[in-house]
């Protein structure tokens, strides 16, 4: 077969993209004009690509390699060979990665750049290989594995995937009769001790040696309970002392996996020896911008686009700038999701608007009556209801998250997957 050769006058760009809403702003991060810019996307997806585009090619799944692979080749055909290709949704990391690297990309990671970004015993291993503090793991072949680690490490336990997003297929096993509930065939698994500390998620910049650029934000409920069914929240931190500590620890964490300069997601755990010493122990981390409303937070309060940054990386081009955004440096922020009111596809019958409400929101992402909340891939994007906030103080933003949740009323009613279509 005759090689592709790359077109040197508009360079092509494959751009992988699952999101409806503009959670990464393609059309103002890259010239349409100068660069041939290519879309690969799910039909939920089509909302976000933009009129610039050179051509659009629909998959089912983002995440599929074949699939995504057979697109490129289709575009490349079309356009030349892909100067770059841009994935910044964590499941279609490698996938991006692998396609940079078939087709020779100059820029951006490789597949062994981010597994250990994806790959939690991976990450893991590293970080306890580094001396840092990480909670107890070892390899779920079977129950007896786990019965084994327990025994050793106590109950409850946490059973993973060693690959996976949104804590889908995690579970917190209280004790061996749970064991009859966990699949171990059908993909690999972690065990892990419990930590019942508050978990704190860390978003920013990092060059390759320091954090140049991060907030510290803590859950309010937990990413397992949303999977649940229990809302999900997260106030930045504004405590000074609180956030110099899980900033120095951010860089110590990310040190250990990898040199390059990397946008990241990180949960960690934060307890304390003492009030003045607290004490951060990792829980993991993407290479990637963080999900749920953190994109928006960042780009309304803060004025970076850690979206932006990650694209750069990818290109393998200077990131943006970056200014202090520790605390003082302007507004706390906030955001809440809440659950689907049903199984997905559905259509909802009730959204009560909470713009405008005191304590409240400043934005929010809600559906109207009648329209239909798509089972798309992705998970944080597409729920009962999604909400920003902003304030002086963290206590503040906090009060308006929970006043929030326990005024808000959404309701719908399953559809059959033929009529679903995006809302």
């Amino acid at each position: 077969m005759k090689p592709i050769e790359r077109q040197g006058h508009r360079p092509h760009i494959v751009v992988i993209n699952r999101w409806q809403e503009r959670y990464a702003e393609y059309g103002r991060y890259l010239d349409h004009e100068r660069h041939q810019v290519s879309y690969i996307s799910t039909v939920v997806g089509l909302a976000s690509v933009p009129p610039g585009a050179a051509a659009t090619v629909l998959v089912d799944a983002t995440d599929d390699l074949p699939a995504v692979r057979a697109a490129v080749r289709d575009l490349a055909v079309r356009h030349g060979a892909p100067a770059a290709v841009v994935a910044l949704k964590e499941d279609d990391l490698l996938v991006g990665a692998q396609l940079r690297q078939e087709w020779q990309c100059p820029g951006g990671p490789r597949p062994h750049d981010l597994l250990v970004f994806r790959d939690k015993g991976a990450m893991c291993q590293a970080i306890h290989q580094a001396g840092l503090a990480v909670p107890a793991f070892a390899e779920a072949h079977d129950a007896d594995a786990v019965r084994d680690f327990a025994a050793d490490h106590g109950w409850p336990v946490i059973v993973k995937p060693h690959i996976g997003s949104s804590s889908a297929g995690v579970v917190r096993l209280e004790g061996p009769a749970d064991l009859a509930a966990v699949s171990f065939d059908a993909e690999p698994l972690l065990v892990q001790a419990y930590c019942a500390d508050p978990i704190y998620h860390v978003d920013g910049v990092f060059d390759g040696s320091d954090v140049v650029t991060y907030r510290a934000s803590r859950y309010l409920n937990t990413c397992l309970g949303f999977r649940s069914g229990s809302v999900l929240g997260s106030v930045e931190e504004d405590d000074p002392l609180l956030h110099n500590a899980i900033g120095e620890a951010a860089t110590r964490f990310l040190a250990a996996l990898s040199d390059a300069p990397t946008v990241f997601h990180l949960e960690i755990f934060v307890g304390a020896d003492s009030p003045s010493r607290p004490v951060c122990t990792f829980l993991e981390v993407g290479a990637r911008t963080g999900g749920a409303e953190i994109p928006f937070v960042w780009r309304e309060l803060h004025g970076y686009d850690l979206m932006e940054a990650a694209m750069r990386t990818q290109l393998g081009w200077d990131i943006p700038s970056v200014r202090s955004a520790g605390p003082g440096s302007g507004a706390v922020g906030g955001w809440l999701l809440v659950p689907a009111p049903a199984g997905r596809p559905c259509r909802i019958t009730e959204a009560t608007p909470m713009v405008g409400r005191v304590p409240g929101p400043y934005a929010e992402s809600i559906l109207r009556p009648g329209q239909i909340l798509p089972a798309a891939d992705a998970y944080y994007e597409h729920v009962g209801g999604r909400f920003r906030f902003r304030g002086a103080t963290s206590a503040e933003v906090e009060h308006a998250i929970v006043s929030t949740a326990s005024h808000y009323r959404v309701a719908a009613t399953p559809v059959p997957h033929t009529e679903a279509v995006p809302a």
